[in-house]
């Protein structure tokens, strides 16, 4: 459990995120709970089925791929049929949330406010990951190919920028509010901006010379030269589509908190408590799988609640308000 300050008494803005990690965006350690016995639950005819969305940015494949160990292990621990979801995007989990179309998914914490947001608190935050560190935050980073010779972000200027996705932290909404709050004037600032529909697509259209830049997330810790030890460029060079050699990181953001594995609130508790120990044994009973589905790797999960993202949901009220006075 995390139990020094929240998040909400260090995140009152982006602008106010301190350089230095805060000690708010730690964890004590991961929390633990025993794997639950497999059998079949109580709150199985209220949950006949699981059903998971999982976040767009990666093509379906891959996704599909890496979970379904995780899918597996689900239903011979439940005994309910597991069905994955992949979306398109990050709107089409959150669309799935309002509409009740998904028990789960792992979200960003962007992702996560606007869909408290729009379901009127149906949602709620049961897990973060744990960093290797012990921190539960990771960064927003802006690549350029080292061929463009932008190697800063003053030389940016008159140049394009792809965003991951309108509902992303690290790809959008952090790196807009960090960037304005440094006095840049987005819409004039950069000859263009867009959204390539994932952070792995805003990669490849760096790589491929569509854009000049594209925001992305890492874990910001580890071996940069491997893509650290978690996060798109990590994935994107285990995969042998990235090398790191060939990218300049130009800018970094301050600490961001981990998306939350979240959950429909109206859910039965005995199955919010058993989802939740489930992955909080998955990084000691079974660790490729937590390894596959966390894209590396990490000391597990820790606990938390919904006030310690108001800050974020806080961020996107003020960036909608900034929409509409654009409009």
């Amino acid at each position: 459990m995390i139990t020094r300050r929240t998040l909400a008494g260090l995140l009152a803005g982006a602008a106010l995120l301190p350089a230095a990690l805060p000690t708010g965006l730690r964890a004590e350690g991961a929390d633990t709970a025993p794997m639950p016995k497999p059998g079949k639950r109580d709150w199985a005819s209220e949950v006949p089925q699981i059903r998971i969305g999982l976040l767009g940015g990666e093509n379906e494949a891959d996704r599909l791929g890496r979970f379904d160990e995780y899918r597996k292990l689900l239903e011979d621990t439940f005994k309910v049929p597991v069905r994955l979801f992949p979306a398109a995007d990050y709107a089409g989990v959150m669309q799935a949330f309002s509409a009740a179309q998904i028990e789960a998914s792992s979200m960003g914490a962007s992702g996560y406010a606007g869909t408290w947001l729009d379901t009127n608190g149906a949602v709620e935050p049961l897990v973060v990951p744990v960093e290797a560190d012990g921190s539960i935050s990771y960064i927003s980073v802006m690549v350029t190919r080292k061929d463009s010779g932008i190697t800063s972000l003053e030389q940016m200027q008159g140049h394009s920028l792809a965003w991951a996705d309108p509902n992303s932290t690290s790809g959008y909404l952090i790196p807009r509010s960090e960037l304005r709050g440094q006095g840049i004037n987005i819409d004039s600032y950069f000859s263009r901006t867009g959204f390539a529909g994932g952070h792995e697509q805003g990669v490849v259209a760096v790589l491929q010379k569509q854009y000049d830049a594209c925001c992305t997330w890492a874990s910001g810790i580890g071996d940069q030269s491997k893509g650290f030890s978690r996060g798109n460029l990590q994935a994107m060079v285990e995969k042998g589509m990235l090398d790191m050699a060939t990218l300049n990181i130009i800018w970094k953001s301050r600490p961001i908190p981990n998306g939350p594995l979240a959950v429909r609130k109206a859910l039965p508790a005995s199955f919010k408590k058993d989802f939740t120990d489930f992955h909080l044994a998955l990084p000691t009973e079974h660790p490729k799988v937590y390894a596959d589905i966390e894209r590396g790797g990490g000391k597990g999960y820790a606990r938390v609640t919904h006030e310690q993202f108001e800050p974020i949901v806080q961020l996107r009220r003020e960036e909608a308000a900034e929409r509409r006075r654009r409009s």
